[in-house]
C-alpha cells in the first residue's frame, strides 16, 4: 500500500503535530479530515522511493533487450558500441 502524507489545513495540532502518514489503498478516497483531531486536511505530495540498489548495465544484455548502447569515442563522438562476441 502507498504511503499517504496529509497536513492540516487550519493552524496546528498537539495530537498530529500538524502532518502525518498513512498506508492507505490505492482506491481509497482522499481523506477530508485528521482522524486524531478531526481538522480538515489537505493531501500532500511527498517524495517517490527510489530503490537504492541496482547493477551494472550488461551490453550483451541491453542490446538482447532491443537497446543501442552508445560509447562516447576519443573524438568525443558517440558511436554504436557492440559487445565483444569472444572466439
Amino acid at each position: 500500500m502507498p504511503l499517504y502524507e496529509y497536513e492540516v489545513c487550519e493552524g496546528d495540532c498537539k495530537v498530529c503535530g500538524g502532518s502525518f502518514e498513512l498506508n492507505r489503498p490505492i482506491k481509497a478516497p482522499i481523506l477530508k479530515e485528521c482522524p486524531v483531531c478531526k481538522k480538515p486536511v489537505r493531501k500532500v505530495f511527498g517524495s517517490v522511493y527510489m530503490p537504492k540498489h541496482y547493477r551494472k548495465v550488461n551490453i550483451r544484455e541491453a542490446n538482447e533487450k532491443g537497446f543501442t548502447v552508445l560509447k562516447k569515442s576519443s573524438k568525443g563522438e558517440y558511436e554504436v558500441h557492440k559487445p565483444d562476441r569472444g572466439i
